[in-house]
């Protein structure tokens, strides 16, 4: 308790430049299903045969601002399971978990690594039930994806970038 009163009595003595930095702000303000979708194309045959499943997961974020210190995030996950043997498919089950986000006081990078993985990284475990959920309401067995590493993502995506921006300055 003295150590936070210590630090609060210190902040009145801090150069003027370092009180008027603007104030960090992060906070979750709705989680929402954007879009959702689920089908069993070869339905009732499918139910008919040993599960063989197949899976081929896509995964996509966006984001955009919607006013000042406000963001939508969009995570996107397709998940299509055909029969491993005929190649037929089983069920197509796709999501698009969005959250509004209010940020202020994150600029440049730092604002893109939190929209391109940290949000992400709150939405995925809410699209993994969701899908979760859909496969078990088609009468498939549960498709429990495994966690996804944002920041992997993220750090893949800024190095094709400068590779790719450092190919066209060389061009």
């Amino acid at each position: 308790m003295a150590e936070d009163n210590n630090q609060n009595a210190g902040a009145g003595n801090q150069p003027a430049g370092e009180q008027e930095k603007p104030k960090l702000q992060f906070a979750v303000q709705r989680i929402y299903v954007k879009d959702i979708s689920f089908e069993a194309p070869n339905s009732p045959a499918v139910f008919q045969q040993p599960f063989k499943p197949k899976v081929n997961l896509d995964l996509n974020t966006t984001s955009q601002q919607v006013q000042e210190d406000l963001f939508e995030v969009v995570v996107k996950v397709t998940a299509q399971v055909n029969h491993s043997e005929e190649g037929t498919t089983s069920f197509l089950a796709e999501i698009q978990q969005a959250g509004l986000f209010k940020i202020s006081g994150i600029e440049g990078e730092q604002l893109d690594h939190t929209l391109g993985a940290f949000c992400p990284n709150v939405l995925f475990p809410y699209a993994r039930e969701c899908i979760d959920n859909l496969v078990n309401r088609g009468g498939f067995p549960p498709l429990m994806l495994a966690p996804v590493n944002f920041e992997a993502i993220y750090a893949q995506r800024k190095k094709r970038q400068a590779e790719q921006q450092g190919a066209q300055a060389t061009q």
